[in-house]
């Protein structure tokens, strides 16, 4: 089994990913050998290592590649929209149940804290996830929607904390009546907001 002839290196790059998503999702990161990745692809172990270093860096370019980007396709369907909006969108969506896809993120996390070779590139990762929704926050806090006061980093920080928290617990574990945590969401995200400029008019 080889790279197909004809394939671009960015084709079986691709193909390598995917194949990778699904065992990953499937058999866990541990349950996973290398073998079974380019079994699945359709290519052979020296194949797959001519584009991937090791497992632990398949299994994070996976999640780069094909993890759930709620925020991020909110954002593309509607760019007009507040940010404030698409947050609880986002967060309301967090307690469905989870796509296959999903299930990479619990076990790149899991991993990261067990082998050094997730550990770095999903140290990356997660600074780059962190830099893009810091970026966001500071785009919004320009045009008013959030407090300027806060800072960008720890907005960022919070809603990957969030999202890495709902992902561990999911519904199957414990589930919230979807109208309360909605209204939970909705009162932390007003949190978010510039705070009220003090009106004074002139003295009588």
């Amino acid at each position: 089994m080889a790279r197909t002839p004809g394939a671009t290196a960015a084709a079986t790059s691709e193909r390598l990913l995917r194949a990778a998503a699904d065992v990953f999702a499937r058999r866990g990161y541990e349950g996973t050998r290398v073998c079974e990745i380019a079994s699945a692809a359709g290519l052979s172990n020296g194949a797959l290592y001519a584009h991937f270093g090791s497992k632990g860096e398949l299994l994070v370019d996976a999640l780069r590649v094909h993890g759930r980007r709620m925020l991020a396709e909110l954002i593309s369907a509607s760019p007009g929209r507040s940010i404030s909006d698409l947050l609880l969108l986002t967060g309301r969506s967090l307690r469905l149940r989870r796509r296959p896809d999903d299930q990479l993120m619990i076990e790149a996390l899991i991993a990261a804290r067990r082998d050094e070779d997730v550990a770095g590139p999903m140290r990356d990762y997660v600074h780059e996830r962190a830099e893009w929704l810091a970026g966001l926050v500071r785009d919004a806090q320009v045009r008013g929607e959030l407090d300027p006061g806060l800072a960008p980093s720890a907005v960022a920080h919070f809603c990957l904390s969030l999202a890495a928290g709902t992902a561990l617990v999911s519904p199957d574990l414990n589930d919230v009546d979807d109208q309360e945590w909605g209204a939970l969401l909705a009162r932390l995200v007003a949190a978010l907001a510039p705070p009220p400029t003090a009106q004074t008019g002139p003295r009588s």
